[in-house]
């Protein structure tokens, strides 16, 4: 314990912030959980839909990624909003809107219709993540915040740990249940969640510390007064004030964008195709590829944890999110190189998840160090946008690199090659950051 730190008083922080992470960090890690299974459960669905729907892998590429379009073009306005009308009135809505449009999925007919839903999907889902992460920042100062984004966005690997082995069973299972393909059910049994927690967030979520009826009135004063205590430091430092236009002309933001990219390329370039990979690689029965994909989603699942924790422990964010970005290039590279396939391939494939999902969650302590106010709002959405539409570009290049070379090799090296510039213009944008003042305070 830091010497002149009155033990009571330490206590009572952690206390207070132990209440607020387990009132609003559970209700929003099931909905990370739902939004991520509705965006990716055509990695399997397409196990079966591209054949009854006669789409190659390129239109399927294409198709899965055009929902990062949607998502790019309205990202900045929603988050913007959010901030203007609240979590509880903003965040619901999207959720119930989000699973109705999901489970239409199952009405797709044709190439031109995949390609409509998907893009509507991504225009709804859009005000969802970096509304959470803007959230967040309403509730805890940057001591906590990476353990806490961490937390949260170990939904992406818990929602393949729970959604592989039952969409492997829904497939095996519901084919011709009703005179309905077993991918429709997928899409209609897996977007039906999102409604029911949708309605709840109407009733459950609170928009800040102020409105919070479970928090008494000394809780609350300590967590605003480190909320200010961390705006203060902004000011200090030259980030506070922040105007909307300041989060477009800072350099720092466009470069976070082009690191983000390459993270999230790496990310969605194998998310969507995995289920594909191990159907070629290992097993083609449905829900041996479900079971098997627990094992990368598990995996990182364990490791982001550890990883944020050790991060928020030492302040440091520079060389975790570099050494965990050259893990996943690496990784990437032994998986390409040929001969590598089956067991061996899976294993690579399995450290590159890892290192996917610690850049990610760790990724956002950076962007919320830089900005305050609405140039925050719009900061966390842009860099999001940008760097998402690699959720376009990923699994849209990779088809076509299936379809010309009917290989993952090429398409593999392209996404270590997109790593390692993530991980080098990390190195640089973050080589100023100074570990986190508040840490002083452990």
């Amino acid at each position: 314990m830091s010497p002149g730190i009155d033990p009571s008083a330490e206590q009572f922080e952690r206390a207070t912030y132990s209440k607020i992470t387990w009132r609003i960090m559970p209700y929003l890690f099931l909905c990370y959980i739902l939004a991520y299974v509705d965006r990716v459960n055509v990695g399997f669905a397409k196990l079966q839909m591209q054949q009854d729907l006669r789409m190659s892998d390129s239109v399927f590429g294409v198709g899965a990624g055009i929902f990062f379009v949607g998502y790019f073009f309205f990202e900045v306005p929603c988050n913007i909003i959010m901030q203007k009308v609240g979590a509880r009135r903003w965040l619901g809505p999207i959720m119930i809107v989000w699973g109705v449009v999901s489970s239409c999925t199952m009405l797709v007919k044709d190439a031109t219709g995949f390609y409509a839903i998907r893009f509507l999907l991504g225009i709804v889902e859009s005000g969802f993540f970096p509304g959470v992460i803007l959230y967040l920042t309403f509730w805890f100062t940057g001591k906590h915040r990476a353990k806490m984004v961490a937390a949260f966005m170990s939904a992406i690997p818990l929602s393949g740990v729970i959604a592989s082995p039952i969409s492997g069973w829904i497939l095996q299972r519901m084919s011709g249940a009703g005179h309905l393909a077993a991918w429709q059910w997928l899409f209609l049994m897996e977007g039906v969640p999102s409604l029911v927690a949708g309605a709840v967030a109407l009733y459950f979520l609170t928009d800040n510390p102020t409105q919070a009826a479970w928090l008494t009135a000394p809780e609350k004063e300590l967590v605003l007064a480190r909320l200010r205590e961390e705006e203060a430091l902004k000011h200090k430092g030259g980030a506070g004030g922040h105007r909307l236009m300041d989060a477009f002309r800072n350099p720092d933001v466009w470069l976070l964008c082009l690191v983000y990219f390459g993270f999230v390329l790496g990310n969605y370039g194998l998310g969507f195709w995995l289920p594909q990979v191990i159907k070629e690689t290992l097993t083609k029965d449905p829900l041996a590829i479900g079971w098997l994909s627990v094992i990368p989603w598990g995996a990182s699942a364990i490791v982001m944890i550890v990883v944020g924790h050790h991060s928020d422990k030492t302040g440091e964010r520079r060389w975790h999110i570099a050494l965990a970005g050259l893990l996943q290039a690496v990784a990437f590279s032994i998986s390409a190189i040929p001969g590598i396939s089956g067991i061996a391939g899976f294993i690579a494939l399995t450290f590159a998840t890892i290192g996917i999902m610690c850049t990610l969650s760790l990724f956002w302590s950076l962007p919320t160090s830089l900005l305050s106010g609405v140039a925050a709002a719009a900061g966390i959405a842009w860099i999001n946008s940008v760097g998402n539409l690699a959720g376009f570009v990923g699994p849209a290049v990779v088809g076509l690199i299936r379809d010309a070379t009917h290989s993952m090799t090429l398409a593999l090296l392209v996404l270590s090659g997109a790593s390692i510039v993530s991980v080098v213009t990390t190195l640089y944008v973050a080589r100023k950051r100074p570990v986190e003042v508040s840490t002083a305070r452990k």
